[in-house]
């Protein structure tokens, strides 16, 4: 692990001064406050009695088996092809640094450093759970869990592509981390994704205006410069199902329901189901000026 590059990315949780690495594994600001690092890579910079929790390890277990199977194959490419092979690509020889906000299991940043070998990335969560997997096996990526709500303890311009997958938004703070001219990438689900779970009451509900919501928000800060719908007949078996349902937010809502991840109701056959991916990947340019504005949740 390269203390160094860690800290290059992360400033103090308490005085927002940059960390610097202090082997073996501590980072600490000039003020003194010091963090301790997993030596698997990656730091929790929450504040102390956070109450906020994110997926658990058996969302995360669904999310790595439901991934690791190709389902959202069609999304993946999509998503790399817009970046890499886009009207306004990433570089691929260039050291790219790239940001993982509500990284989940580190599936789409893995597939972007796969395709970007001079590239690194920081995958961030408020799950201790995901960062974990994110960083494992991996030399490229290092990790931080930390609340994107509460915005993230990453340096001013530390970014030059954030990704935000079916994660939560700050647009304010994805402005101030990513560099001038850099790029955010937005995969936010359309109207008709899931349907059919969520026909049959499975699954939670699509923002009918999520799209409207997301340009609104993001309009002061960054400038749109690709818009790609990836829309999919996936054919699951009833397992699969159970894992689609247990890695997201239908799995939050049935655990409040008094229902566990592993108690999820059964698919309706032993054959398999056609479930639509429907999805919108957003690609923007980072604008130059920062209004006063504030944090957006959309």
């Amino acid at each position: 692990m390269d203390l160094d590059r860690l800290a290059g990315w992360l400033r103090c949780p308490s005085c927002g001064a940059d960390l610097h690495a202090v082997p073996p594994l501590v980072l600490r600001c000039d003020r003194g406050h010091a963090v301790d690092v997993n030596k698997r890579g990656y730091a929790s910079l929450l504040p102390p009695r956070t109450r906020v929790t994110g997926d658990n390890a058996e969302m995360l277990a669904a999310r790595a088996r439901f991934l690791g199977a190709g389902h959202y194959a069609p999304l993946v490419d999509a998503l790399v092809a817009a970046l890499v092979d886009g009207g306004s690509p990433v570089s691929v020889d260039e050291p790219v640094r790239i940001l993982d906000a509500g990284c989940g299991t580190g599936h789409y940043l893995r597939a972007m450093l796969d395709r970007l070998p001079s590239a690194h990335g920081l995958a961030a969560d408020l799950s201790v759970a995901a960062v974990r997997a994110a960083v494992q096996g991996r030399d490229d990526i290092y990790g931080v869990v930390a609340d994107t709500w509460a915005g993230l303890p990453v340096r001013d311009a530390a970014a030059d592509l954030l990704l935000d997958v079916f994660a939560p938004r700050n647009m304010v703070d994805f402005h101030r981390m990513v560099a001038p001219g850099g790029r955010l990438a937005i995969v936010a689900a359309g109207p008709d994704h899931l349907r059919q779970l969520r026909d049959a009451g499975r699954a939670v509900g699509v923002q009918p205006d999520k799209r409207e919501r997301i340009l609104e928000a993001a309009d002061p800060l960054f400038a749109p410069l690709s818009e790609t719908h990836v829309r999919a007949d996936l054919q699951l078996s009833a397992s699969d199902v159970d894992l689609l349902l247990g890695m997201g937010p239908s799995a939050h809502h049935f655990a409040e329901d008094g229902n566990a991840t592993s108690t999820l109701p059964p698919s309706a056959s032993h054959g398999t189901t056609t479930v639509t991916l429907d999805a919108t990947i957003h690609v923007m340019r980072r604008r130059s000026a920062s209004p006063d504005a504030d944090i957006d949740r959309a």
